[in-house]
């Protein structure tokens, strides 16, 4: 099973887009820790909407193209690490690890926990 793990940040905090050294070796620590145990697919950060950022909004068949950043969006997906993983168990103790990261840095965090539709969950049976 892949899951999807995203962490938000307030961007209307840019401190919190600033990570300082001691936080950026303990993630990466984290995330070498994932890859060599096998279950990280992907994972990266993003930046704040602020900097190269757009939005596509498609309202009644009609589509809007905002650039950032986006006023009325206080927290945005800030991250994501794609794992693949035995169950939900493993990808809720992955994610619990990774907000943990943010709560030793005093940083509040959400993190989602999602399972990736695979092809085979919405394909028709043949």
């Amino acid at each position: 099973m892949r899951f999807m793990l995203m962490h938000k940040l307030d961007d209307t905090k840019p401190e919190l887009w600033q990570p300082t050294p001691d936080f950026l070796a303990r993630m990466g620590a984290f995330m070498e820790e994932a890859n060599k145990s096998g279950v990280l697919l992907s994972g990266e950060g993003l930046r704040p909407s602020s900097v190269d950022a757009g939005r596509i909004t498609v309202t009644g068949g009609k589509s809007t193209v905002t650039d950032g950043p986006f006023a009325e969006t206080k927290e945005l997906i800030a991250g994501f690490a794609l794992m693949q993983v035995r169950d939900k168990a493993e990808a809720m103790e992955w994610g619990r690890r990774f907000a943990d990261l943010f709560a030793e840095t005093g940083v509040d965090v959400e993190v989602d926990v999602r399972r990736v539709t695979e092809w085979e969950d919405v394909a028709p049976a043949s």
